[in-house]
């Protein structure tokens, strides 16, 4: 089974985009050429994966510290 995506030829990932609290965003997927948000269907903040995120950690320390 192949997605509409794929099936039409449309530049596409089927990874997911996670977006970090410092603005930065990385896919999920080890091939992906780039982690543009209009590729990707699915994209999330870091902090709702499991096990949460390291730069959650930092962007927390960083607002204490002020």
């Amino acid at each position: 089974m192949t997605c509409v995506s794929c099936r039409t030829g449309l530049d596409h990932c089927h990874g997911t985009v996670l977006l970090h609290v410092d603005g930065g965003a990385e896919c999920t997927e080890p091939d992906c050429a780039d982690a543009v948000l209009a590729r990707h269907a699915l994209v999330v903040d870091c902090d709702s994966i499991e096990g949460g995120c390291a730069c959650e950690v930092t962007a927390e320390r960083l607002a204490h510290a002020s």
